[in-house]
C-alpha cells in the first residue's frame, strides 16, 4: 500500500472513531474541503507534511498515536517510488 493511501485510510479511521466529518476537519484545520478531500480521496502522490501535521494535530493526536497503526507497517508500506 502506498503511503498517501495508508495516511488516507488512517484518517478515515480516526474521523469515524470521533464520530467527526470531512467537513468539520477542513473547518478546524483551515485548509480548503476540497484540499482535504484530494488527500483523501489519493490525489497527491505524498500530501505536505504541515497539511498532515495539520490534520492530525486537529485529530486531537500526536504524531506517534496516529502513526501507531498496521496501516504504517514498513514491511507492508511502499515508500520508494517504483
Amino acid at each position: 500500500m502506498k503511503l498517501n493511501k495508508a495516511f488516507a485510510l488512517r484518517v478515515r479511521e480516526v474521523l469515524k472513531d470521533k464520530k467527526m466529518t470531512q467537513y468539520k476537519l477542513a473547518q478546524e484545520t483551515g485548509l480548503y474541503h476540497s484540499t482535504l478531500t484530494d488527500i483523501l480521496n489519493c490525489k497527491y502522490q505524498t500530501p505536505n507534511f504541515k497539511n498532515m501535521a495539520l490534520i492530525i494535530r486537529e485529530l486531537g493526536m500526536t504524531m506517534t498515536e496516529f502513526f501507531d497503526s498496521e496501516l504504517f507497517d514498513f514491511d507492508k508500506l511502499e515508500i520508494e517510488e517504483k
